[in-house]
């Protein structure tokens, strides 16, 4: 191992050559790489703890490799099996429907069927239409057949047929769709609205298979016995005359238990796969493999020979009805199954991953639909019976390595409890001492790299903040970050700027820097305590950041992550409503390489991002900060954030393309026109359009109508009303809302984007 990342050292560090004609143009592969590789073979070489580690690391990938890849050939082999089972069955029932039609065919182009049904119609129509027009004459009707006996003619000439056909009845019905003859006399003259459907598709010229549903006329059930509403379907075909013109349709009825259900029945698959159809409603229109059962879950009524067809609706129940659960409302107020609803809109797939069936049950399946029959198919099994060789299969991988799992987590464990009793003990000698002239009193909070206390100089007694790099955080970059911090931040002097009063080590290795310590409020909780803020005093406020900013920009500092949280109110100097800009730690200077290089991505907080942070993060400058100071002048105004959104990319794509709505209409009432005019500006997305530094911004805010209008008596009036509120709220807290540079953004979960480094962000590279 150490051998390889000698080689991979040596492989990867440049010639000095290259370094001597090339380091300007030098990537940042090239010049880190070779640090990387060196960093990674020290580290391997002093923390042997790691290895068991690694190995498990290993094992695991290789194991979760290996698995997925397995597991998506038994997935895609399971997918692949429904569908060609469906499709098969499909297939069949096409075929099985294409035969019906043909048989009717041949049975209505029969020359004597249609010379017999001809005049049958003849027979049956009145000597005048209703519009007076003789269809036929009086002695011509006189002279031939009657209706009753043409019927049974016709009966006669069907029923040698029908038998070796399986058809169980028949019905001709004229172009009125009026049943002129019928093997169930009593439909003879009626119009049944349920067969209008088919009828209307063979009065087309087109033979067709009707679904199944509930019979009108009386007809033997499975038990045989007579009763309406019995299972049946209809294969219907266009009768011609002479002239080859439709002139009426004959429909054969079909038991549909016999081959209909037959032919699904062959997809039952496994102890729960089945096969089923259903019609435009999602009523199941064949019979379930599971009728037994679902007599016993109250689906179906618990009686003699009672079956699914036509009886179940295809419907989630909300729960697992064979693990006892039992919906509240009827069946029919349920929404279909998630398989079924695509069914009937008319589409065809497959879903692998697990959903509700008809009967609750976590299932997998696959659907078709036949538009000329308006029929859908389902093919589904249960979930837990589909992936029983999966849940096998990741079973034996678990144990394959359980026993490398267990030996790795105790040295691990056993590790990490001697680390852990090693910082303690440093942390516990670090609180007992002074750090330099400095005594610590109260830890107030924790960022990713660091900690803050509250503390006092020993000499002065004042108050302080005192900022330190964790104990087991500290590193090479670790440090380097700290202490540009330090730099950075004491370049900055404006009074609305968070001071910085000393900076050093102690004795076991420990950076600190010291700083003024605050107890006023940061403007989140201002808002979120306090609600919408007065006008006058949004502007006051947002003017004073103009003057931390502005310094800040002049020298080439970006803050990169104003927010409500990094704004702090306080009373100082004999002075209320006194604006601290904290947390300059995420700060970039648009010359700074070397720390750009350090990391990459993007920072800040995704509520008050400017849209080139999100884009070209390496880009931003000044006029992004003023972007976000819109955004938290609008927070403050309003109580709402500009945008808000479920996820972290929709916000995102609304901070780059949607347009802000005016504070006015979100609080549905006028606001100051100077003010609303100077936020809006800030949120421009273009960075062109936008006020072009923080003064021109401060500038458009004096230039409102309300400016200056939040005076100092205001100011002492409302600190006086809330004074004593704030000194308990900070007393009880000891929270980082005291600490400057810690703000209370760990108590109102704004989310910072990145997690590395001391102020927890990437900086981005320079432009």
């Amino acid at each position: 191992m150490f051998s390889m990342l000698n080689w991979l050292s040596q492989w990867f560090r440049p010639s000095r050559s290259i370094l001597d004609q090339a380091q300007a143009h030098m990537t940042f592969g090239q010049s880190s790489l070779g640090n990387t590789v060196r960093r990674t073979r020290q580290f391997l070489t002093k923390q042997f703890w790691v290895w068991p580690i690694i190995a498990v690391i290993v094992l695991s990938i290789a194991g979760y490799v290996v698995s997925s890849s397995i597991n998506r050939t038994m997935i895609n082999s399971l997918q692949s099996e429904l569908t060609t089972l469906l499709n098969v069955e499909r297939a069949m029932l096409e075929k099985w429907f294409k035969v019906q039609e043909a048989s009717a065919l041949t049975l209505a182009n029969d020359q004597q069927v249609r010379r017999t049904v001809v005049q049958l119609i003849a027979a049956s129509k009145l000597p005048a239409s209703l519009d007076g027009t003789t269809i036929v004459s009086k002695s011509s009707l006189e002279n031939s057949p009657s209706a009753a006996e043409l019927q049974a003619v016709l009966n006669d000439e069907l029923e040698a047929s029908m038998s070796s056909h399986d058809f169980v009845g028949f019905v001709v019905a004229d172009k009125q769709q009026r049943i002129i003859a019928a093997r169930t006399l009593a439909l003879i003259g009626q119009t049944v609205p349920q067969y209008e459907k088919f009828f209307t598709k063979a009065l087309e010229g087109e033979p067709t298979v009707s679904v199944p549903f509930p019979s009108v006329a009386m007809l033997k059930d499975r038990s045989g016995r007579m009763r309406t509403e019995t299972p049946t379907m209809f294969v219907c075909a266009p009768i011609r005359d002479d002239n080859l013109q439709v002139v009426a349709v004959l429909a054969m009825r079909i038991r549909p238990e016999q081959e209909f259900t037959q032919i699904l029945q062959l997809g039952r698959f496994g102890e729960s796969g089945e096969t089923y159809a259903v019609n435009s409603q999602g009523l199941m229109v064949s019979n379930s493999r599971f009728d037994d059962r679902l007599m016993l879950l109250g689906v179906l009524p618990d009686q003699e020979d009672s079956a699914s067809i036509l009886k179940v609706q295809v419907r989630n129940p909300g729960g697992d009805l064979t693990k006892g659960f039992r919906p509240k409302v009827r069946r029919a107020e349920l929404p279909l199954t998630e398989i079924c609803a695509a069914a009937v809109s008319g589409s065809s797939g497959v879903k692998m991953v697990s959903y509700a069936d008809y009967r609750g049950s976590p299932s997998v399946g696959a659907w078709t639909w036949l538009p000329k029959y308006q029929l859908g198919l389902i093919a589904e099994i249960d979930a837990a019976e589909a992936f029983h060789p999966l849940t096998i299969l990741n079973w034996s991988f678990y144990g394959l390595y359980a026993l490398l799992v267990v030996s790795a987590v105790a040295i691990f464990a056993f590790m990490m409890v001697v680390a852990k009793l090693q910082r303690e003990a440093q942390k516990a000698a670090i609180e007992a001492k002074q750090l330099g002239q400095y005594r610590l009193e109260t830890r107030l909070g924790a960022g990713a790299m660091g900690i803050v206390y509250k503390g006092h100089h020993a000499m002065l007694r004042r108050p302080t903040a005192i900022k330190m790099l964790a104990v087991d955080k500290i590193n090479e970059a670790a440090i380097g970050r700290f202490e540009r911090e330090v730099q950075i931040t004491c370049k900055l002097n404006h009074p609305n700027t968070i001071a910085i009063y000393d900076f050093g080590r102690t004795p076991e290795g420990v950076f600190y820097y010291a700083m003024e310590y605050l107890d006023g409020i940061d403007l989140q909780t201002l808002v979120d305590r306090y609600g919408p803020q007065p006008e006058a005093r949004v502007v006051h406020i947002l003017q004073q950041v103009c003057g931390s900013l502005y310094e800040a920009h002049s020298l080439g500092l970006v803050h990169r992550d104003i927010k409500p949280a990094n704004i702090m109110l306080n009373r100082r100097g004999g002075e209320s409503d006194v604006v601290k800009v904290l947390d300059f730690g995420l700060v970039k200077a648009l010359d700074d390489v070397d720390s750009s290089k350090q990391s990459g991505g993007f920072s800040g907080t995704p509520l008050y991002m400017s849209p080139e942070s999100i884009q070209t993060p390496d880009g931003v400058d000044g006029r992004s900060d003023l972007y976000a100071l819109g955004a938290v002048g609008y927070f403050l105004l309003t109580g709402q954030t500009v945008f808000q959104a479920g996820s972290l990319g929709e916000l995102c794509q609304q901070h780059i393309v949607s347009v802000p709505e005016s504070p006015s209409q979100r609080l549905g009432h006028a606001v100051s026109a100077g003010l609303e005019n100077a936020l809006l500006a800030c949120l421009e997305k273009t960075r062109a359009r936008r006020p072009q530094t923080a003064r021109d911004l401060s500038k458009l805010l004096e230039a409102s109508a309300i400016a200056k209008r939040w005076t100092k008596d205001d100011s002492e009036a409302w600190w006086g009303r809330h004074e004593r509120e704030l000194a308990k709220s900070n007393d009880v807290q000891n929270g980082p809302a005291n600490a400057g540079t810690v703000p209370p953004a760990a108590r109102n979960n704004s989310s910072v984007i990145a997690t590395s480094g001391f102020d927890q962000t990437i900086a981005p590279d320079a432009r």
